[in-house]
């Protein structure tokens, strides 16, 4: 018996930019054609009918989706590609993947096509990107040239307004405002505010005359609103988005000459390949940040890379290695300064390391048995308790994460009354957040209370974590 046919989804990324460029179906049909034709290709022909079926979800040949693509980005002034419409086409131009040039032109002119494309996208809760992020090499070799790219020397023309450092100085301070936004409610009522600034900022680097340290400083500035704007996207689950404009950080981080800030995106880049499935990715970009800036890293950047780099080897299985960075990472704590840490590493405090250190033992006590598994739960709840305690208030999503941590710990060892408890405050936190991610973790947390239904307590937490996930 065949395979039935799959129903064809609508374009709904075709048809918000045909309704931006105001273009009819029948218009449409006749650009595309007269396209054609200068290009050579006389058998193109489309009708209006033809473009309902394209809207539709029937995917047209090469080269059509090129031609729709020069259409609609004639009329809307933005330089579009197939994939941006959801259409097939050939490789994407820079600022679409990781292989970008490591130069300065060509990462402010990636920023802006970035920042402008994104804008300019639809917004929907339901649509799910991550089929096509980049991941394994067609990631990871790109970033490899990361540690051995060089700022060049900016260019020394009058370009406009002299730009100072208190312009720079009034951008890192909206920066560390929509940070602080986001640790209380979560990404989507920020996302793209920040991303617009980013826009604003990088222009800056186009039009305006400024010093080399003020140059390097604003680069600096802009890959710093790119890790905030992906972490924002990143949260509400626009991971495509998150990627593209985490990529494009790495490389303003690199001509503002910072390697701490650097490693910085790329962990944040780590979190999401390991929330997507990519564990083995996750620890190659941690690996990738901790030698890009092994000369120049403090020891709050090695404390949070040897953390992440604990809870993603138990994510693979690799304990003993787990271990061995938690416990680089709680001696690199030690050694943080107060004061002479960059402003980016301000989360990792001690709450963070104990959550994160806290999830690695919870993983890993899944892993064991018998009085292992008992000492790892202990281990983590210990940790995560230690976490919720030292949070400060600002930091809502966290607290909501800390509470799944040890609902999840206490149902590693079947403990349901602790794990319902946690769950229920958990629930009420998220209440009052805008977050994709958090509610992914409710979402695992549901399927692992499965095996406890027979109890009463957790059949009636079941429904409320159903009701909270479906209602993001």
């Amino acid at each position: 018996m065949g395979q039935a046919r799959q129903p064809k989804q609508r374009n709904v990324l075709l048809e918000h930019f045909m309704e931006r460029a105001e273009l009819s179906d029948g218009v449409l049909a006749q650009e595309v054609a007269t396209r054609g034709r200068a290009a050579g290709h006389r058998q193109i022909n489309p009708d209006e009918s033809r473009v309902r079926r394209w809207r539709g979800g029937e995917r047209p040949r090469p080269p059509v989706p090129q031609l729709i693509a020069d259409v609609l980005g004639a009329r809307l002034a933005l330089p579009l590609t197939p994939a941006d419409m959801g259409l097939p086409g050939p490789q994407q131009p820079p600022g679409h993947g990781a292989d970008l040039p490591w130069q300065h032109a060509a990462s402010i002119a990636a920023i802006a096509r970035l920042t402008r494309s994104d804008l300019m996208l639809p917004h929907t809760r339901t649509s799910d990107d991550t089929t096509q992020i980049q991941t394994a090499e067609a990631l990871l070799e790109p970033l490899r040239r990361w540690p051995s790219a060089k700022p060049a020397s900016l260019p020394d023309k009058p370009r406009g307004r002299k730009l100072g450092s208190a312009q720079v100085e009034a951008v890192e301070q909206l920066t560390a405002a929509f940070r602080d936004s986001d640790n209380r409610h979560g990404g989507l009522l920020s996302r793209r505010a920040v991303v617009a600034q980013m826009a604003e900022t990088n222009e800056l680097l186009e039009t305006s005359t400024y010093t080399e340290a003020t140059g390097r400083r604003l680069f600096r500035a802009v890959a710093d609103l790119g890790s905030v704007a992906g972490w924002m996207s990143f949260d509400v689950g626009r991971h495509t988005s998150a990627q593209r404009l985490f990529v494009a950080a790495v490389h303003a981080a690199s001509e503002g000459g910072d390697r701490q800030l650097g490693a910085h995106i790329l962990q944040c880049m780590a979190r999401q390949m390991s929330h997507l499935g990519h564990v083995e990715d996750a620890l190659e970009l941690v690996a990738l940040a901790q030698y890009g800036a092994r000369r120049s890293v403090g020891p709050g950047t090695r404390a949070v890379l040897a953390s992440l780099q604990a809870r993603f080897s138990a994510m693979c299985g690799e304990l003993e290695e787990s271990q061995r960075a938690a416990g680089e990472a709680e001696d690199a704590f030690t050694r943080i300064v107060p004061g002479e840490e960059p402003l980016h590493t301000a989360f990792f405090d001690e709450a963070e390391m104990s959550a994160t250190l806290g999830i690695a033992h919870q993983i890993a006590a899944k892993q064991v048995t018998g009085r292992q598994r008992t000492e790892r739960a202990e281990q983590s709840l210990a940790m995560l308790a230690n976490a919720l305690r030292l949070r400060p208030s600002e930091r809502v999503r966290s607290k909501a994460f800390d509470h799944i941590g040890l609902a999840r710990t206490h149902l590693a060892v079947g403990e349901l009354a602790g794990a319902c408890q946690e769950a229920t405050t958990a629930l009420t936190i998220a209440e009052g957040l805008h977050s994709t991610r958090v509610a992914d973790r409710l979402s695992e947390l549901y399927e692992e209370t499965e095996p406890h239904t027979t109890s009463n307590d957790v059949s009636s937490l079941r429904e409320r974590l159903e009701h909270a996930v479906t209602a993001k």
